[in-house]
């Protein structure tokens, strides 16, 4: 709070011990401009304090600081839709910058995170290009593929269709290759993830 307090044009306004606290500060006090939360706390940690502020309908611009450097947490906390991502290990030298950037409305992750953030947005390319990659199959693999989507077994799937086990396993076969998808449960885990695109792709043939 001290380097804070000290750069120009900032000041703290209230601390908290622990993540109920927090949550409390920052409900009853709406005058707030950033919010840095850590994302160890007792009680509510920090997912659980964005959780109920987004919930609430705040749109108050949160920051997270963390010791955590690994790509799990920063994609949860993204997901989240935090605004600001933070490294305990170099805050003293770039917590201001980020709490001004993230007051202007813009997003700061710590430059030691950079990979991290190439690996997600390659995934999301990827995600995407799979998504697109939809329309190229046919009526009967797109329902075949929303089933899977909701943990059929080959078997169920083959009976509710009226076709046979292999049958179904051909189409799964293709699609892994019209989906550029590799793995036992890469076909799974793609129909979960974009299942709503699915149930509409599936309405409409």
């Amino acid at each position: 709070s001290q380097i804070v307090n000290a750069a120009p044009g900032l000041r703290v306004v209230g601390e908290a011990g622990d993540g109920e606290q927090a949550w409390q500060h920052l409900r009853d006090r709406p005058a707030v401009d950033v919010a840095v939360l850590d994302v160890d706390m007792p009680k509510r940690d920090g997912f659980e304090v964005l959780k109920a502020l987004r919930a609430a309908g705040s749109t108050l611009p949160v920051v997270f600081l963390t010791m955590h450097r690994d790509e799990h947490f920063l994609n949860r906390a993204l997901d989240l839709e935090v605004n600001g991502y933070l490294l305990k290990d170099s805050a003293l030298t770039e917590v201001v910058d980020c709490i001004r950037v993230v007051a202007r409305g813009q997003a700061f992750v710590s430059p030691l995170l950079s990979a991290c953030l190439i690996q997600r947005h390659r995934r999301a390319q990827a995600s995407q290009n799979r998504v697109s990659r939809l329309g190229s199959l046919t009526p009967v693999e797109l329902c075949v593929l929303k089933l899977v989507s909701e943990f059929r077994s080959n078997r169920q799937i083959a009976e509710q269709l009226g076709i046979s086990v292999r049958t179904i396993e051909h189409h799964r076969a293709r699609m892994c290759v019209k989906l550029d998808l590799d793995g036992h449960n890469a076909l799974l885990r793609f129909a979960q993830e974009h299942a709503s695109e699915l149930a509409r792709a599936n309405r409409s043939t």
